[in-house]
């Protein structure tokens, strides 16, 4: 991420972001403490003002954004308790997994571990529901649902433990 500050002489100060996606998020800081806060698309159009917020709102928000209030912690290991001993959770299928490139139909997962796979995301796109027809590509995130001992299982064959 490129930050670029410039001063605005008689205005205060400007900062421009470089964001992934190739467009830039621009901040208009005023001498008397108000943000502005654009957004230019691509190098070629104009900002667009999304919002301006006063000196004290700005710095509440600066800090919501700084983590001040709440340090989120990223977990290796998703999965929702259903209720009982039935999980729902997420499963990589790694590039050397050895299910990568069968079918579901063709993995034998359920009947090898007692879990079923209600959903598969891949890249931007799920597949809900996906058959026994549906080939399973490394990359692909499988949403499972079974019991604890089951979902283990899964996670075992997806891996080749």
């Amino acid at each position: 991420m490129t930050v670029y500050e410039s001063d605005l002489p008689g205005v205060g100060k400007k900062h421009e972001i470089d964001l992934p996606d190739g467009s830039q998020l621009v901040v208009v800081t005023h001498n008397e403490g108000r943000r502005e806060v654009f957004l230019r698309a691509d190098p070629d159009t104009d900002s667009e003002k999304l919002f301006e917020l006063p000196d004290r709102l700005a710095r509440q928000v600066g800090t919501i954004l700084e983590g001040a209030y709440f340090q989120p912690v990223k977990s290796q290991d998703i999965e929702t308790l259903l209720g009982g001993d039935t999980l729902l959770e997420w499963v990589d299928v790694g590039e050397d997994s050895p299910i990568a490139g069968q079918t579901l139909g063709e993995s034998d997962l359920r009947a090898e571990t007692g879990a079923s796979v209600v959903a598969i995301e891949r890249d931007d796109d799920v597949i809900s529901s996906p058959g026994a027809e549906t080939t399973i590509h490394a990359g692909d995130r499988l949403v499972v649902v079974g019991t604890r001992e089951n979902c283990e299982d899964f996670q075992s064959r997806v891996e080749g433990a």
